[in-house]
């Protein structure tokens, strides 16, 4: 969502936050970068989720220890089809299936194009793919969910079993993998020094959904890869999940050098 808003899009957030300090301090934040929030819920007298995120200094890889109330759990009756229907597209994640799964069957009848940040295997997943144009996933995600270690072979068979029109799987520092019927299309990444990853994954599925929407006759299915690739690396220059994440203008003069100035 922030991602989006940098690059000049509108951007809305649908879920829940607690009441505490850290819950009002994330309503304020995603305010600061443009975000709606208007269609966010507050749950009184409960703790907002809360993560530590512990960044090796050498790589930039990071490890997350999260915590959320079940009181936060975004249920199928919450989802609100005028908030999901407002858009040109909507993005789902895992976290909540049935209410992500909701949301999406929403958008598609309003004739919204649907896509999916998915990084596990989780209860309900099949549905909610049923109901999801594209989806990007994380590397180890189409093998867990397939049990086919050959990552263009799992792909093929998340495409053929969900119907999905694309299916994209993120590949770190070496870009990423997409399947588009029968084309498999490999973007490389960017080299440059990681500072830290957190938060790349989300980044890059704001990078898509930007060059998607910008695209016209002439963008490739790989221009939209490559601008994807291009501000998920520039993220990761900075230390925290938000603060490399760039501007229009900086994207554009990171795309035209292709590396770092």
């Amino acid at each position: 969502m922030v991602t989006c808003a940098r690059l000049g899009y509108k951007a809305r957030y649908v879920g829940r936050f607690g009441d505490d300090l850290h819950g009002l301090l994330g309503i304020e934040s995603l305010n600061s970068e443009r975000v709606d929030t208007a269609a966010a819920k507050v749950v009184h007298g409960t703790a907002n989720g809360f993560s530590i995120i512990l960044v090796d200094s050498a790589t930039g890889d990071r490890t997350i220890m999260w915590q959320r109330s079940d009181k936060l759990a975004f249920r199928p009756e919450d989802v609100d089809p005028v908030s999901v229907c407002s858009g040109r597209v909507l993005l789902v994640d895992c976290h909540d299936t049935m209410a992500s799964t909701r949301a999406a069957r929403c958008a598609r009848a309003a004739g919204i194009p649907t896509v999916i940040d998915v990084e596990y295997v989780r209860p309900g997943i099949e549905n909610l793919l049923r109901e999801i144009d594209i989806i990007i996933t994380s590397e180890d995600f189409p093998e867990q969910l397939t049990g086919i270690s050959q990552p263009g072979q799992a792909l093929r068979s998340i495409q053929k079993e969900y119907k999905s029109t694309l299916v994209c799987m993120t590949l770190g520092s070496r870009g990423s993998l997409t399947l588009l019927g029968n084309e498999e299309i490999a973007t490389p990444g960017f080299p440059v020094r990681v500072i830290d990853s957190t938060g790349a994954g989300d980044v890059f599925r704001g990078g898509f959904i930007s060059a998607w929407l910008r695209a016209d006759d002439s963008t490739t299915v790989a221009d939209i890869f490559r601008y994807a690739n291009a501000t998920a690396a520039m993220k990761c220059r900075k230390l925290g999940a938000r603060t490399g994440i760039p501007n229009q203008k900086e994207l554009e003069m990171f795309l035209r050098f292709g590396r770092e100035e």
